[in-house]
């Protein structure tokens, strides 16, 4: 996911590793330019140690992916081996029977089931079958300007819930017009799951904790008309344009975002800004008891799935697993700007909890601290349509005032409804 997802572009990368053995390349589809670069390494070190044999790798667009994987499925031609697939996007192959492998056989026999983190794999598992192993733990935490911090006097662990941020933001504006915080629509879910709903729950009823969704818009919207919390110009925190004008400038503070946010993202679109980030806990809630909430919550992040489709089953697996649980395979990942493994071995690994040389910071042992808060995602075939509906149709038009929340979660709802009727 990164760069593609910003510039909307279908790029096709092949890869071929000589001295063959296998007369078929395994064909595998992915949604991200940075990854291509990944499985090319991936696939040199498959062969130095394990055995030869051709990988033939086509990386197309974030949003690409699934129209791509979709036209193949229903005509049946050209439909890869295996694909990755971010999590925002799985629940379109879930309305009707799955086109992958149910892989809990081969988890429970190569340890995986145990081994990768059982928050990312509850989020590739449907109706009891595991179709996709979890590549990164994509939880999400609050980025934000150490030098600017310490010149207004502001310490980070002031900022343990959404009411200090508001508190804090509130002040900064009033005495100096500075904004605090930049979001988009992207967030809307990780709130609503940071206080203890989500999308959907179990038996499929949508939004099913009104009060509590009103409750975050409503937040949000007063941080917006305060000047605290502010959507960039064009709505979106992974436009590059952001990061050259928002974050640049100073024009806030904080942005909230998951670790490939920080590997990637940060450092191709603002690499000037080195040692000037650093990262914390996302802000959370207070119970009735007053303790805290969830620090954090996950958003997107790739899988890889095996199609049914295949002939190479036992080779798309062999490869599979070996990306899962090599230790280079996961230290790379991380290495090369993509995002954490969710494979737990992996965490003792210097190389991933080291000081990361652009936030100046360890961001796997913040990971590593926050794992076991992150809350559960319940998977539904309609999850991908009420993420970008609210994304792109209703959190901009709570946040700039055309719309209450109490309207916005309105026609949300019969959006939603109008798609799927009443389930």
């Amino acid at each position: 996911m990164r760069t593609i997802i910003l510039l909307n572009k279908s790029l096709i990368f092949t890869l071929s590793i000589c001295n063959i053995l296998h007369a078929d390349p395994l064909k595998l589809w992915i949604s991200s330019f940075q990854d291509q670069v990944y499985y090319e390494k991936m696939a040199d070190l498959y062969v130095e140690k394990k055995k030869n044999f051709k990988l033939e790798v086509t990386a197309y667009g974030f949003r690409e992916m699934p129209d791509k994987l979709g036209v193949a499925l229903r005509t049946k031609q050209g439909i890869p081996d295996m694909v990755q697939l971010d999590e925002t996007f799985f629940g379109v192959f879930l309305n009707g029977p799955s086109p992958f492998l149910d892989l809990t056989n081969n988890a429970k026999k190569s340890k995986l089931d145990q081994l990768l983190h059982p928050r990312r794999l509850e989020v590739f598992t449907y109706k009891d079958q595991l179709l996709g192993l979890p590549q990164s733990l994509s939880a999400m935490m609050l980025y934000y300007r150490k030098d600017l911090f310490e010149e207004n006097n502001i310490k980070p662990d002031e900022l343990k819930t959404w009411e200090d941020v508001t508190r804090i933001g509130k002040e900064l504006q009033a005495s100096q017009g500075q904004r605090f915080l930049a979001l988009d629509g992207t967030l809307f879910d990780v709130l609503l799951r940071q206080k203890g709903t989500d999308l959907f729950d179990s038996k499929g009823n949508f939004l099913p904790d009104e009060k509590v969704a009103l409750e975050v818009l409503q937040e949000f919207a007063e941080m917006s008309q305060a000047q605290v919390a502010v959507m960039p110009d064009r709505g979106s925190i992974f436009d590059p344009v952001f990061f050259s004008g928002d974050l640049e400038t100073g024009e806030v503070l904080c942005v909230a975002g998951a670790d490939w946010y920080g590997l990637d993202l940060f450092q191709q679109f603002a690499p000037g800004m080195e040692g000037l980030w650093g990262m914390m806990p996302l802000p959370t809630w207070r119970d009735k008891k007053g303790k805290l909430g969830p620090r954090t919550a996950t958003f997107a992040g790739q899988g890889l799935m095996i199609c049914k489709a295949t002939k190479q089953k036992q080779l798309a697996w062999d490869f599979l697993e070996f990306v899962m649980k090599d230790k280079e395979a996961n230290a790379e990942r991380f290495l090369q700007g993509n995002s954490f493994p969710a494979y737990l071995p992996s965490w003792k690994d210097k190389n991933l909890l080291g000081e990361h040389p652009y936030f100046k910071q360890s961001m796997g042992k913040l990971l590593v601290e926050l794992a076991d808060e992150i809350p559960p995602v319940v998977v539904d075939p309609r999850r991908p349509q009420a993420i970008f509906l609210m994304q792109e149709n209703y959190f901009g038009s709570v946040m700039f005032g055309a719309l209450s929340p109490k309207e916005a979660l309105s026609q949300y709802r019969e959006a939603m409804k109008q798609s799927w009727g009443n389930r």
